[in-house]
């Protein structure tokens, strides 16, 4: 099975940046949906290249998605 990894960085301005690594396709969404309710109001999603490749993909590429969070 592939590690999953999820990065964050809170800017001074209480901002939180979210970057997903190790998921196929677009699944980041949903494994990051439950920390991001707690967290606060999405502001921006930005998907990586390597999110639209579909998830049957070889799991040995890393993938990444970055989004932004606005804390509540």
């Amino acid at each position: 099975m592939a590690q999953h990894t999820i990065r964050f960085r809170i800017r001074p301005d209480g901002r939180v940046e979210e970057q997903v690594e190790g998921v196929q396709g677009m699944a980041c969404e949903q494994l990051t949906e439950r920390i991001e309710a707690r967290l606060g109001v999405v502001q921006q999603r930005r998907p990586t290249a390597e999110a639209f490749q579909a998830q049957t993909a070889s799991a040995t590429q890393p993938q990444q998605a970055a989004q932004s969070i606005d804390p509540a």
